[in-house]
């Protein structure tokens, strides 16, 4: 119960963050909200190649670390999105410092998840 109540605050405080770099009166612009797309597809390549791939094997695995590749280059990009806007202009570059703390709480939120309840047997978000 501990760890689901630190998972949900770690992801409103990453969303406030988000939230805050779009809608603070200075800043007024809301082109960093297409981060939200990178936080939906980050886990999703980790998700299908543990549906696809058996855990006994203890060599290393394609399909896995392929998954975890895209998952990086997805996680890379949620970083890069807001650079590439505040060098362009689009935003401030406070507006970008608030969005990459937030893109950090909210990725440090979503690993936390999966080693919360990536092993556990008993109940596990494979089940859903």
């Amino acid at each position: 119960v501990v760890a689901l109540i630190s998972l949900s605050f770690g992801g409103a405080v990453g969303l406030m963050f988000l939230m805050l770099g779009c809608a603070l009166p200075q800043y007024n612009q809301y082109w960093p909200l297409f981060v939200l797309f990178f936080y939906i597809l980050s886990p999703i390549p980790y998700c299908i190649a543990r549906r696809l791939v058996d855990d006994t094997d203890a060599t290393s695995n394609a399909c896995k670390e392929l998954a975890i590749f895209l998952t990086t280059g997805i996680v890379v990009s949620a970083f890069g999105l807001p650079i590439v806007f505040a060098r362009a202009q689009l935003i401030y570059w406070g507006a970008c410092a608030l969005v990459l703390t937030g893109n950090t709480v909210i990725f440090a939120t979503i690993l936390g998840f999966f080693l919360v309840f990536g092993s556990n047997d008993d109940f596990s978000w494979q089940q859903w």
